[in-house]
């Protein structure tokens, strides 16, 4: 399933709206009626998409598994952040990692830095403690993991740059447009679509967020 697929199904119901800023509240805040719902939908979904592109990661709470071949480093730096939960972690030989989970590994051969759950916006470490070798000679290690902001645990200046974002853009639906073409798929609007672009009030809001490249 494509992106735009899965952003066209998102719009479908509140449960599943994938943005940084709810429905409703953006709904009160604009005076927006059930007339507009479709389009107030799809503009907090462009919202956010738009705001994790620039940010170059991805901010709401869902699962993530990544297989690392092992190179006899203990510290394995994780792609997503913050991190809530370590669901897993499997030792995988080289044909398992082809085809299986491996063998699980307990908590007591790794720990993570920071701590799960802290909420601390830097990429995390797990850490493996060297005692493993001892046992296992892996190929690979599995790590699934839980990582992203749950929607009530939001960053403040997030969900205002989602707001703002989202404001900028149904202005621009309403009469404000600025060089707009091409259609809103899945929108049930013809002849117009939202850039990928955001005013430098909300880059400056969601600039301390933006994925750090080493």
């Amino acid at each position: 399933m494509g992106e735009k697929e899965i952003t066209e199904n998102k719009l479908n119901t509140e449960k599943g709206l994938y943005s940084l800023i709810p429905l409703d509240e953006f709904k009160a805040l604009m005076s927006i009626d059930d007339r507009e719902d479709k389009i107030a939908r799809f503009t907090l979904v462009t919202s956010t998409l738009t705001i994790e592109q620039y940010c170059k990661r991805k901010f709401l709470c869902k699962k993530y598994f990544e297989k690392i071949i092992f190179y006899n480093d203990f510290f394995i730096s994780l792609r997503e952040y913050p991190v809530n939960e370590i669901t897993a972690i499997f030792t995988m030989d080289k044909e398992q990692y082809f085809s299986s989970n491996g063998q699980i590994l307990e908590p007591d051969f790794y720990q993570t830095h920071p701590e799960c759950g802290t909420d601390t916006d830097i990429q995390y470490l797990v850490e493996l403690f060297p005692a493993l070798l001892k046992y296992l000679k892996p190929y690979a290690i599995k790590i699934i993991y839980i990582a992203g902001y749950k929607k009530e645990k939001i960053p403040a200046d997030l969900s205002a740059a989602c707001l703002e974002l989202a404001t900028w853009n149904m202005n621009r639906y309403r009469g404000k447009r600025i060089g707009m073409s091409g259609n809103i798929k899945g929108a049930g609007i013809q002849g117009e679509h939202f850039e990928m672009s955001m005013p430098e009030n909300v880059k400056a809001l969601i600039e301390p967020y933006k994925r750090k490249v080493i």
